[in-house]
């Protein structure tokens, strides 16, 4: 009987689910669940095994939160999840929580060259070179991708969670106003779904979702078009400095369903600008590609990749 594995990449709004057979995804198994329907991952796991009711031999879910212990909180999420409780529910004695943004990594030497798409061209990167992955949805994250002889290793990672740059423009003082009493203005809070809401508040005074905005755009709408102006400048400066600290000559990768809305506008209102602004850096920089993953399993890969390469 072939080896069955269960997976699961929980974000802060949705939760897609799928069984890998021999190591391998099956894609006909995935199914994506929104988590206000549910109580916690656990809740939705025990739902999706009903349709699938072989028990699995081993778990892994990349989660949107730190990993303790194997316990993990999630961060724009009232979730707490436990891996004793995950395997009391699906039977998987062998169960494994990391982050979802590290099972993004994992994923990298898995994806179909089909769903990635270059946003800026660099050089040929070399093959042991690092790679990062940005994750730019409900939350933000990275992700550092290194190759070992033992495999990809990813160090685990919150720079979400870091603070966005100082700034002597409009979204400066955007920025100092951001968090109030609180000195922590961590990244995700502009550099994610919710961050291009705040950011088209600013600019506009309406409240309106990163898809409405992008709608606005397109029919010229100057507090949209300024947003997502914002947004892509923001966005360049922070990735240069992540670049810096992590030197990935492999490339990096945006991931997630925000970084798919925006991708179509990033490099025409200044991605590449701001990325490469680093003074006697900048020509490193332009080394640098940048590309966007499309795959919405590619999480699922991820997890299938982090459990071959602890059973091998």
């Amino acid at each position: 009987m072939a080896d069955l594995w269960l997976l699961a990449d929980v974000g802060g709004t949705s939760t897609r689910v799928g069984l890998a057979r021999d190591g391998r995804l099956d894609r006909d198994s995935t199914d994506s669940f929104r988590n206000a329907d549910f109580s916690g991952l656990a809740d939705i796991l025990d739902h999706y095994l009903t349709g699938h009711p072989t028990p699995p031999s081993a778990l892994c879910a990349g989660v949107a939160g730190p990993v303790r212990r194997g316990t993990a909180q999630l961060t724009n999420l009232d979730w707490f999840i436990d891996s004793a409780e995950l395997v009391n529910v699906t039977g998987a004695q062998d169960v494994h929580l990391i982050n979802d943004l590290a099972a993004q990594g994992y994923a990298l030497d898995d994806l179909d060259p089909a769903d990635v798409t270059p946003l800026i061209d660099g050089a040929t990167p070399p093959p042991e070179a690092a790679r990062l992955v940005m994750g730019l949805g409900t939350g933000s994250n990275i992700a550092v991708v290194h190759r070992t002889p033992q495999g990809l290793f990813i160090p685990p990672a919150e720079a979400g969670h870091s603070s966005l740059p100082h700034s002597d423009d409009a979204i400066g003082a955007l920025i100092v106003g951001l968090a109030g009493k609180d000195a922590h203005r961590p990244l995700e809070a502009l550099l994610s779904g919710p961050g291009l809401t705040h950011l088209h508040a600013y600019f506009s005074g309406d409240t309106l979702t990163p898809k409405e905005i992008i709608a606005a755009h397109r029919t010229g709408d100057a507090g949209a078009s300024a947003s997502l102006t914002a947004f892509a400048r923001l966005l360049g400066t922070v990735l240069g400095d992540l670049a810096l600290n992590h030197l990935p000559m492999g490339g990096i990768y945006l991931i997630g369903g925000t970084a798919s809305a925006v991708a179509p506008f990033l490099v025409q209102m200044g991605l590449a600008e701001t990325f490469t602004a680093k003074g006697p850096y900048s020509a490193l920089m332009r080394e640098m590609p940048i590309s966007l993953i499309s795959d919405d399993t590619a999480a699922l890969l991820g997890c299938a990749r982090y459990l071959r390469q602890r059973k091998s």
